[in-house]
């Protein structure tokens, strides 16, 4: 499983453009730099006046962690346990540009000029599941050998969720499916965890380009989960995104302004990154309602997006673009969803009958009794007389 992991998330993450240090100056309002695109085009900054995250964790599991140092994301990051088992004792591995990038765009704060994330004030817990050597390049495929009893996805996602986050942000993508990982999403969704996760950038695999759609990426194709597909500024499905039936909705994924190590900006594209921006809006929602069940969560980002497809779903964009301040209003009026109304102990069906008496505890019945008794005499006489008449002939 680990080799279709490491093969798959170097595509997810996507490129980054990294670019020289930003320099501009601090603004007071998140969302108003070059990031300001993204905001306006999955409605965030309309999401903010009701709520920006605060008291929010989202859990990242990716590859690497993102570096806490760069401003927009000073005291935001949590690291978490390298669940790959790729580091000892107490080494660190240094931040890599995808995980910055992911968490940058879901809880970055604007600091210094930086960028904004779609929930400003929310935090990250970064947990490593996709395992890396120590220059950064991925495991040989190859390498990779009998599959173990467990996985480091789903050792990261129980983690996760007995940690109490929110929201899982799922950037990367595979071809297999696994049944620890499986179990582990059912796990989180129980506990009320909404599960995010990248479909995959397989649209231009030669498979794809043949059958017209794209192999099933994991675990974004597990029930309960939320897979994102990209789309560019124009709301159309970047061609490297992959369409399959897991796709739910949609999020901007084509050159999208990006935090990156040591204080740098850049553009990022690809999957990895719509899911970031989904789970930020599922973040908002979290924030307001937070005993909020995932499956309405869904719904309400599921609902709200826009445009929809003209037959309201296809396996491109899923039911839309994903807007953050349609679906917290929506999710207001889904709040009152699973809530039962107080009933009096003699209410009842019906038209004001009394409620019916229970029934009789079992015991001799008196009617009964004398039935039987005048039975069992009448046939005794019927007997003796039958007797005493064969006796005289």
């Amino acid at each position: 499983m680990l080799r279709l992991l490491a093969l798959c998330a170097a595509l997810t993450w996507g490129l980054v453009a990294a670019g020289p240090a930003y320099a501009g100056p601090a603004r007071a309002e998140p969302g108003a730099g070059g990031d300001r695109w993204v905001i306006d085009a999955i409605g965030a900054a309309k999401a903010w006046k009701i709520t920006r995250g605060k008291g929010v964790t989202v859990a990242v599991l990716g590859g690497e962690h993102p570096d806490d140092g760069v401003p927009e994301l000073a005291g935001r990051i949590e690291r978490g346990p390298d669940m790959t088992g790729s580091l000892l004792g107490d080494e660190r591995a240094r931040p890599g540009e995808g995980g910055t990038a992911v968490a940058s765009l879901i809880a970055g704060s604007g600091r210094g000029g930086g960028i904004t994330g779609i929930a400003p004030e929310a935090h990250v817990l970064s947990i490593p599941v996709v395992q890396q050597r120590p220059d950064g390049s991925f495991l040989d495929p190859e390498e990779e050998q009998d599959a173990l009893p467990d996985s480091p996805l789903a050792r990261g996602i129980r983690y996760a969720a007995n940690r109490g986050v929110s929201v899982i942000c799922i950037p990367v993508a595979w071809y297999g499916v696994d049944r620890v990982d499986r179990d582990a999403v059912a796990y989180a969704l129980s506990r009320g965890v909404v599960v995010v996760a990248a479909v995959g950038d397989d649209g231009q695999s030669d498979y794809a380009r043949q059958a017209g759609t794209s192999y099933w990426g994991f675990p974004a194709g597990y029930p309960g989960v939320m897979g994102v597909a990209a789309v560019d500024r124009n709301g159309r499905k970047t061609a490297g995104s992959s369409d399959n039936l897991s796709v739910l909705i949609a999020a901007p994924g084509a050159q999208v302004p990006v935090a990156l190590p040591g204080g740098r900006h850049g553009t990022a594209s690809g999957t990895g990154m719509a899911s970031a921006l989904v789970a930020g809006a599922a973040a908002l929602i979290k924030a307001k309602y937070p005993d909020m069940a995932p499956e309405l969560v869904s719904r309400a980002l599921t609902s709200t997006s826009r445009p929809h497809p003209p037959a309201g779903y296809d396996d491109k964009v899923g039911f839309g673009v994903v807007d953050a301040a349609a679906a917290l209003t929506k999710a207001g009026e889904l709040s009152g969803y699973g809530r039962t109304a107080p009933v009096e102990d003699d209410a009842h069906f019906g038209k004001g009958r009394p409620l019916s008496e229970a029934p009789a505890r079992p015991g001799p019945d008196p009617v009964r009794l004398w039935i039987y008794g005048i039975a069992a005499i009448l046939g005794a006489g019927g007997f003796a007389a039958a007797a005493v008449a064969l006796s005289r002939r």
